[in-house]
């Protein structure tokens, strides 16, 4: 049996108690690491720390606001006296309003843009000292289709998501001097509790994810166990040589104008 990817390391992960971040956690504690689940969910985020303990894993539950300098920094503070180490940053948490841009508010811009932008800046401010210690180092940061296209009623979200891939870029260009790689997921629909929230704005919201579905060549929903199986890869020595990239991950979403998919293999159980 070979080694676990990530036997020994130490993983801070954002947005951790559900949906993507949720998926990376449990993943990264089955391939061999100690996962800090940072989020602000504290029921959701203990249970998942908890049940990666009950099985076996390493995992610290770490309540946080991710747009707050200050408890980004005692987070990472956190994982490192827990653990002694940091190895891996992951940039998971993400929120979304569904609504035209008029009716935003300063309120609502400036707390989605703190979470799912600010937050990338803020972890990698406080971890970076820890990250330099090491031979090798990662961020991925989890963007979304949204860094390449617009969609409709997200404007907020689509800004925030297409701020965050030149940001990786930078962060790749700037620390790959102290052995750190930065890279950038992209995923497109992917069933989590943030696509339900947006969903059921719809009328009918099964309705609008078939519709959705019947545009993606694949013509299914990934999981956020499929996003997470790419975090892995930027997250250790098997992309060796990538940075400053991104992986679109979206079932061929945004690779064409025009699909209609009626039925495929994929959608078979």
């Amino acid at each position: 049996m070979p080694d676990p990817r990530l036997k020994d390391a130490v993983a801070w992960i954002s947005g951790g108690a559900s949906g993507i971040g949720e998926g990376v956690a449990r993943l990264f504690a089955a391939e061999g690491a100690a996962v800090a689940v940072v989020d602000q969910q504290e029921g959701a985020g203990r249970r998942v720390a908890d049940q990666i303990t009950a099985s076996g894993g390493r995992a610290l539950f770490i309540q946080c606001d991710v747009s707050n300098d200050e408890q980004v920094r005692k987070s990472v503070e956190l994982t490192t006296g827990r653990w002694g180490s940091l190895q891996i940053i992951v940039n998971c948490a993400g929120i979304t309003h569904v609504k035209p841009l008029h009716e935003h508010t300063e309120q609502d811009w400036d707390r989605l843009m703190g979470v799912n932008l600010k937050s990338i800046f803020l972890s990698t401010k406080h971890g970076i000292a820890y990250l330099r210690k090491n031979k090798r180092s990662y961020i991925v940061n989890i963007g979304s289709i949204s860094c390449m296209v617009g969609q409709a009623v997200t404007p907020a979200y689509c800004a925030s998501k297409g701020a965050v891939l030149p940001l990786t870029r930078c962060i790749a260009l700037d620390y790959a001097v102290d052995g750190v790689r930065c890279n950038c997921v992209c995923p497109g629909i992917t069933d989590t509790p943030m696509l339900r929230k947006h969903l059921s704005h719809a009328p009918d919201p099964e309705g609008a994810l078939r519709e959705r579905l019947k545009r993606v060549p694949i013509g299914i929903a990934l999981t956020p166990h499929d996003i997470a199986k790419s975090v892995l890869y930027f997250s250790c020595e098997d992309s060796a040589g990538v940075t400053g990239t991104s992986l679109v991950i979206d079932g061929g979403y945004i690779a064409t104008a025009e699909w209609h998919t009626d039925r495929t293999k994929f959608m078979e159980e």
